[in-house]
């Protein structure tokens, strides 16, 4: 029965499906499309001829008809030097593969938008929604959704802001307070704190777990920020500051994984050892962390799951649900690694 496979033959049309199946265009129109009322079985009889011969809707005048792009975009103003890095895989990159994904299963296209500072890209581009990751205040990228109507939710919730989107939480209170514990648990009681210097929830909520800790246990506070498009160099500069300010310091939690790697450089030029003198722990357990030398103590943020919750909440509001305003993201999960974990010290005695 079926067409394709033969050279030259056209591809088979809506009326080829109704003709071999007894029926009109419109019940093969509703049946593909799972509307109108048709019975059951007709509508699996109609889908099994349909594959049969090969038929492929054409989604371009779907989605004229519905008004819809059956398009979704994820934006993001973090600039490239900590959405990415050289090898082009990060953060940004991990949350993309996975909504990517998901929308796929609702038969949405993602919309891949460069993580650029001035959120260029989302004024023409043709989309239904999106996702924004980790939005600054007065974020360009959902000061051009918002210009242009445009319903958005964020991965990460937005601290200030025109307007409360839905988000989904990433947690970021919780995953700083892991990364300070397991810090103390292995030893440290003279730690510093380095966030980008921008109002991303990741450091303000890790500057505010950082200020509790250090009441609570008694630290000096010792903190720094640094600009995120600075990169590694940032890092670097703002740890050597630190240390060059507390030379006692013990240990570094970097939050921005390239400011991490910054400061293992940062630690390791001022002639220190790591974990032995100053360890360092970061939130992201992406490429950096594993590959950094020594690998790095980090977070698994749980993004896929994350990035897929934050697509279902977006086309939630899409069919116009009542979405919830806040979805929790996974419990995170500290990665141990030989950045942090400090070996016992052997008792000479003992020999």
């Amino acid at each position: 029965m079926s067409s394709t496979g033969r050279p030259g033959t056209r591809p088979p049309t809506i009326s080829d499906v109704a003709q071999a199946a007894a029926v009109s265009r419109t019940t093969v129109s509703h049946a593909l499309n799972g509307v109108g009322k048709v019975d059951p079985r007709t509508r699996e009889r109609i889908k099994r001829i349909a594959a049969e011969l090969g038929y492929r809707p054409n989604l371009r005048a779907q989605r004229l008809r519905r008004g819809q792009a059956k398009a979704i975009a994820l934006a993001s103003s973090m600039p490239f030097a900590v959405a990415g890095g050289p090898s082009r895989l990060g953060f940004y990159m991990e949350v993309a593969a996975a909504a990517a994904e998901r929308a796929l299963v609702h038969e949405f296209a993602l919309v891949l938008v460069p993580p650029v500072k001035s959120g260029s890209g989302l004024e023409s581009v043709d989309i239904d929604g999106a996702i924004v990751v980790e939005p600054d205040e007065n974020d360009p990228a959902v000061a051009q959704l918002l210009a242009r109507g445009l319903p958005y939710v964020t991965l990460g919730r937005q601290v200030a802001g025109p307007e409360a989107a839905p988000y989904v939480d990433l947690r970021g209170d919780l995953v700083a307070e892991l990364l300070l514990e397991h810090l103390r648990d292995q030893g440290a009681r003279r730690p510093a704190l380095i966030t980008g210097s921008g109002t991303r929830h990741s450091a303000v909520d890790a500057r505010a777990a950082y200020e509790a800790a250090a009441a609570a246990h008694g630290w000096d506070p010792l903190t720094a920020t640094a600009p995120e498009e600075g990169g590694e160099q940032a890092g670097y500069e703002a740890c050597a500051a630190l240390l060059a300010a507390h030379p006692d310091i013990d240990a570094v939690c970097a939050l921005v994984d390239a400011f991490a790697v910054g400061a293992v450089r940062a630690i390791t030029d001022s002639s220190r050892t790591i974990p032995a003198d100053i360890m360092v722990v970061t939130r992201y357990d992406g490429l950096r962390a594993r590959t950094c030398e020594p690998p790095l103590t980090a977070v698994d943020l749980r993004l896929d799951q994350a990035a897929a919750d934050a697509v279902e909440l977006l086309l939630g509001r899409l069919r116009g649900e009542d979405t919830a305003a806040v979805v929790p993201a996974p419990e995170p999960r500290l990665v141990p690694r030989a950045s942090s974990r400090r070996l016992p010290v052997l008792d000479s005695r003992t020999g």
